[in-house]
């Protein structure tokens, strides 16, 4: 018989534990029943007994609700089921397979928060996803995309980002229109490069099967049969936002990145993100999904640079 272990966790905020744990402890009891453990909630502290893997599951689904219980205010079934076949599925896989590059390696996801926003990817039409620089926004949805272009699922990736700063610069900038936008494109083409052969990313570009633009260049579209994913959505104004989101054609995916923190716009002016996340989070078939320091996966020094900026900013709201 496994041998048991038991673990405390400290939820002390009622209103937290009750958003956390659901109506009469429903989302409590689901967690528990799924993974095989017991539970028990008295004067703040949360006690969890059962098998050594039953309990780090379980703390990992925890943490996971607790995320997304912050982020929006509620916790559904919907969210429980979720987040259990998340991390239950990676426990047994090792990780969710993304898509294979052309030299045969296989791109895994790193942290559950990122399997959350792969099942999206492979269950949504249009998924949003919402966390700091590190980690992998913007790579797995390139890579997602890359992968129903291989797979058939759609004809076409279309790339696009806003171009803030040189919607006041661009006419000093030296060379023509493509010259000029190319440096607030770069990402999306180092992304791109890590998925596919040089050459293949040359000859879909030049036959338009891949199409890297700015933001303002989408007015007017409608994209049938293609992955278009919005990168640094947190820089599109409200109408902007509206504008990318309705290009959405027949049998059609869009994925929009983006860093609330980091948005470029003017003081004065509603990032389109912010605003849609909050306008559509209610919407059927459309799915936000929130990322935070936990899955950050570049150097580790990253994340320490990530949390001392937010630690400054957290004091410098205080102090107002």
């Amino acid at each position: 018989m496994p041998e048991l272990v038991t673990r405390a966790l400290t939820i002390e905020d009622r209103d937290e534990a009750v958003i956390l744990f659901g109506p009469r402890d429903q989302h409590l009891r689901a967690v528990r029943d799924a993974l095989g453990v017991k539970a028990v909630y008295r004067n703040g502290e949360l006690r969890v007994e059962g098998t050594a893997e039953g309990v780090d599951q379980f703390v990992r689904v925890l943490d996971q609700l607790r995320q997304i219980g912050r982020k929006a205010g509620e916790i559904g079934a919907k969210d429980v089921a979720s987040v259990l076949e998340v991390i239950r599925g990676a426990t047994q896989r090792g990780g969710s397979p993304v898509v294979a590059t052309e030299g045969g390696r296989s791109l895994r996801t790193r942290t559950d928060g990122q399997g959350r926003y792969v099942q999206a990817l492979q269950t949504h039409d249009v998924v949003f996803c919402v966390g700091p620089a590190g980690t992998g926004k913007t790579y797995l949805a390139v890579a997602w995309a890359v992968a129903l272009l291989k797979s058939k699922q759609v004809r076409k990736i279309v790339l696009v980002r806003p171009a803030v700063e040189a919607g006041e610069r661009l006419g000093y900038l030296p060379g023509d229109i493509v010259a000029k936008i190319s440096p607030y494109l770069r990402p999306l083409y180092d992304a791109l490069a890590d998925m596919m052969e040089p050459e293949t990313v040359k000859r879909y570009m030049e036959s338009e099967v891949i199409e890297i633009v700015p933001l303002a260049f989408m007015r007017g579209r409608t994209l049938n049969q293609a992955c278009i994913i919005l990168d640094e959505g947190q820089n599109a104004t409200v109408a902007q936002m509206k504008m990318f989101l309705t290009r959405m054609g027949a049998n059609s995916k869009i994925v929009i990145t983006g860093d609330m923190t980091q948005t470029d716009l003017p003081k004065t002016v509603r990032s389109g993100l912010a605003d849609a996340v909050h306008r559509l989070r209610d919407v059927e078939g459309l799915s936000i999904v929130y990322l935070e320091q936990s899955d950050i996966v570049r150097n580790p020094l990253v994340t320490r640079i990530v949390r001392a900026y937010e630690e400054e900013g957290g004091r410098k709201r205080g102090g107002e």
